[in-house]
């Protein structure tokens, strides 16, 4: 299997030196990488450190090419985009009925971390906020911290194809400086939609949210579910088909922050940011997308990702709603080199 797994990824590097696409993902970079706009996120003295001018994109396909330019290689602290992965685990971990019954998967124009619940349910709004995130988090199943912990990792890494590291001194960044967390997490036990280990699982939160990626990871990530839950370099299963639909669902309406009705319009492709600089994308049976770049726009989300992101989907028709011919066919885009179906 180990040595089917090694062929294949031999193939998707021929096919990704070869293909025309990743020719346009170099233009991409090189068209968007001295844009000034945006500024670093400072809120934690680690996060304030990212170089401006980094800026990595990757995109991997279903069948398993990759395609990395840029500062494709340069790891980061994956902040918010853990939250949909983590939604994923608990649904596995509890069912749709009984995750649905403490988070809401409704979009709200509010911060992600407001200190606010639906005034009808108490329950958070959605799990890419903090408070649904938190919430979902507490979902996760698993005799005492260490164990819950190693459950996360372990489906990080069949999500990426490799073993995650946590930045240790973000974590306790994070740890150190999360009382609107802890007043979000009190709020959610008064009403009854977290259980009262709330330090072991705002813990885990700041620890899921450290774990070191960078933009090959994003992608990975993306195309895993883009492939119905199964890693397309590993053929490993991340995560019950039957759950893909739901996570994906969720970060097309609520994964760009207070952006993310217009991401929907504009964009169209199932996503999640995070205040580190990274993008996650994907379209479902086609392929994930993974950027970095730290300046942020006014909402918190990366201003070299979007513009990538809204290139991508205009050029080759990847908007979800997208009916009429694109400018480029992906698949023509893409091809050259040998197959990976035939490894």
């Amino acid at each position: 299997m180990a040595e089917k797994h090694d062929l294949r990824a031999l193939a998707s590097s021929i096919q990704a030196v070869a293909s025309p696409f990743r020719s346009y993902l170099s233009e991409l970079h090189e068209k968007y990488r001295y844009v000034k706009d945006g500024t670093v996120a400072d809120y934690i003295p680690e996060l304030a450190l990212a170089k401006p001018e980094w800026f990595g994109i990757c995109a991997v396909t279903v069948d398993g090419q990759v395609f990395d330019v840029g500062d494709g290689d340069k790891q980061f602290t994956i902040g918010s985009i853990s939250k949909p992965l983590i939604y994923g685990l608990a649904l596995e971990d509890r069912g749709r009925e009984y995750v649905n019954s403490k988070v809401s998967v409704e979009p709200t124009g509010e911060a992600f971390n407001s200190i606010v619940l639906d005034e009808k349910t108490n329950r958070p709004y959605n799990p890419m906020v903090n408070a649904g995130a938190i919430a979902t988090t507490d979902l996760i199943k698993g005799n005492g911290a260490t164990e819950r912990l190693k459950r996360i990792l372990e489906m990080f890494r069949r999500y990426t194809g490799r073993t995650p590291d946590i930045n240790v001194p973000v974590f306790l960044s994070e740890k150190a400086t999360g009382n609107r967390n802890r007043a979000l997490a009190y709020l959610m036990l008064n009403f009854g939609m977290v259980t009262d280990r709330i330090e072991e699982t705002l813990d885990l939160y700041f620890q899921q949210c450290s774990i070191m990626v960078n933009a090959h990871d994003l992608a990975m990530m993306a195309a895993t579910l883009a492939n119905g839950g199964i890693n397309p370099i590993s053929g490993e299963r991340a995560i019950d088909e039957r759950y893909v639909q739901d996570v994906i669902s969720v970060m097309l309406t609520c994964g760009m922050y207070d952006y993310s009705g217009e991401w929907a319009y504009r964009v169209g492709m199932p996503a999640k940011s995070a205040v580190g600089g990274g993008i996650t994308a994907l379209v479902p049976g086609k392929l994930g997308i993974g950027t970095f770049s730290p300046p942020l726009d006014a909402k918190g989300n990366s201003v070299r990702g979007i513009k990538v992101c809204e290139d991508l989907a205009r050029d080759f028709g990847l908007h979800l709603f997208n009916v009429a011919k694109p400018e480029r066919d992906l698949k023509d885009w893409l091809e050259g080199g040998d197959s990976v179906d035939s490894w």
